[in-house]
């Protein structure tokens, strides 16, 4: 009989060698101090850097770390969808490789399930928020406007949907994660949709956040993100989401 976990952390990677070392070990160390039990996944997306050869290594060293290998890069989404629906936890969690968002804030997010939410996200536009380092001005400045265009276009009362820190229970996952359509950046704003229609409670967390100057997120990441949000639209007047 296999044993119950608790907790799943999932972290999509492409091409993050330099960086996921670094962040399964804080994670790790984090997660053994801790009285339950838990899983770490990664799941590589096709990197072509070594990535997945890191973490083979590192399972050696770090507790229930496991690892999903795909072929070729298919996109946030598809990664973070296909973690979390393999986890086996009772809450699961996903966080970025670059660890923008620590694991220990995970203190702040789980005594929301015990209260009947099954979402629960991170924001870095709440009060009480900590931007220990911010992005550069252009990536802000995209940041807000997209987020204005979100909120008006799709989905309104979330200020910070793309934050990287997001927890679900596993009835939640089970439930919504199969109907997610978008596989890369906008995957965020489509499970919050469905979240809303499903009659999911949602909670906002405040976290603190760091910005890493060699981020994955590029310019045609947003631009991405915006091509995304009109296919949502699309999709929500269509009726595709239910």
């Amino acid at each position: 009989m296999e044993e119950e976990i608790y907790l799943s952390i999932v972290i999509p990677a492409y091409n993050e060698k330099n960086r996921i070392g670094n962040t399964l070990m804080e994670t790790s160390d984090f997660l053994v101090t801790q009285n339950y039990n838990y899983e770490i996944i990664v799941v590589d997306d096709g990197s072509d850097d070594g990535t997945a050869k890191l973490v083979e290594n590192l399972q050696k060293s770090v507790k229930n770390l496991k690892i999903i290998s795909n072929q070729k890069n298919r996109g946030k989404g598809y990664a973070v969808r296909q973690g979390l629906i393999k986890a086996r936890g009772k809450i699961r969690l996903f966080m970025d490789a670059d660890n923008a968002t620590n694991i220990a804030q995970i203190q702040n997010f789980l005594p929301f399930f015990q209260k009947g939410y099954a979402v629960v996200i991170g924001s870095r536009d709440s009060q009480g928020s900590q931007i220990k380092k911010h992005q550069p001005f252009y990536k802000e400045l995209l940041g807000d406007l997209g987020n204005f265009l979100i909120q008006l276009l799709v989905i309104s009362g979330i200020r910070d949907t793309q934050c990287g820190f997001k927890c679900f229970s596993a009835e939640f996952v089970e439930n919504i994660f199969p109907k997610l359509k978008i596989n890369r950046w906008g995957f965020d704003i489509e499970l919050l949709i469905l979240a809303r229609k499903n009659d999911y409670l949602i909670k906002t967390v405040p976290v603190i956040w760091t910005d890493n100057a060699n981020s994955k997120v590029k310019l045609n990441g947003y631009i991405g993100t915006l091509k995304e949000l009109s296919q949502i639209k699309w999709n929500i007047i269509r009726g595709k989401y239910k």
